[in-house]
């Protein structure tokens, strides 16, 4: 499934994979798994198997649907580095992304340490690999060859990072600061970490080599309560670092009605993110 997102610090969600398990406390009431079961029982295909970890390679090709540039958050509804996807099917998304220059990809994840080993594998300057296995995965979709075509011109990068993907991970607490470590291994253009559910204090974030900070607390039913301390004390941190902010909600029962302003107004700032069709013309603009 991709579609247009209510979410605050995207544009639209697309999910080349579906289905999670849970793996640390910010876990506990993930939306994904509701939101499955729900689309499930209405009869979407895409979730005949509920919240079972399921490709969906059929969904590949969606950005490419979409001409006007986005921001597109990456799995939503599950877990790129999820134990059960396999490397090269991650390569394949990866390649889709690369061959989707106008749009800028979010992608987040509780498995910091899978991404790592991924990177490892596909090894930093291999990357015909990825577009080698997009190939692949996309073959007999002649809208998607069309795309991968652009990188046979000598409009393809050759080493990380991609400019145009944000590499993410979700600190809920401080004993998943190990977390970040793991991100910072890791080639990235941009790096975020997304601090929701905020489960508890983090005093002493290393935010060296971070772009950009998610803050938002628990929403719906047994919604767990978010200290307006923690929260301040996180901006506080991100503005004397010089790291954009970004305050999504305060969560609860009723997350409408205790809105997202902090200390008297709203927080929406955004890394400064390089597309790789920006980063195509300014290569191509140096070189004449």
């Amino acid at each position: 499934m991709s579609a247009d997102s209510v979410i605050e610090w995207t544009d639209a969600t697309w999910n080349p994979v579906t289905g999670c398990t849970k793996v640390s406390p910010g876990c506990k009431h993930c939306y994904a798994e509701t939101m499955a079961m729900r689309l499930q029982a209405m009869g979407q295909a895409n979730y005949r198997n509920g919240f079972d970890l399921t490709l969906q390679p059929h969904m590949l090709d969606a950005p490419f649907r979409w001409k006007k540039p986005r921001r597109i958050f990456v799995n939503s509804m599950s877990d790129l580095f999820h134990s059960q996807v396999p490397s090269e099917y991650i390569a394949a998304t990866f390649g889709v992304m690369a061959c989707a220059p106008q749009h800028t990809f979010q992608v987040l994840t509780k498995r910091a340490d899978r991404m790592r080993a991924w990177f490892d594998w596909i090894d930093a300057s291999a990357f015909d690999r990825v577009l080698c296995h997009a190939d692949d995965a996309l073959k007999g979709n002649p809208v998607a060859f069309t795309h991968l075509a652009w990188g046979g011109r000598g409009g393809r990068p050759s080493t990380w990072p991609l400019p145009g993907v944000c590499l993410g991970v979700s600190v809920e607490r401080d004993d998943y600061m190990h977390r970040i470590d793991d991100l910072s291994a890791c080639p990235a253009a941009v790096r975020f970490l997304s601090l929701e559910p905020l489960l508890g204090p983090l005093p002493d974030l290393d935010l060296h080599g971070i772009h950009w900070v998610i803050v938002g607390g628990e929403s719906g039913l047994g919604a767990r309560p978010m200290d307006p301390d923690w929260v301040l004390d996180i901006r506080d941190q991100c503005l004397r670092a010089g790291v954009a902010f970004f305050f999504k909600q305060w969560g609860g029962v009723q997350k409408k009605r205790n809105g997202r302003e902090l200390d008297g107004r709203t927080w929406d700032e955004m890394p400064a993110v390089t597309s790789l069709s920006d980063a195509r013309r300014k290569r191509d603009g140096e070189g004449k």
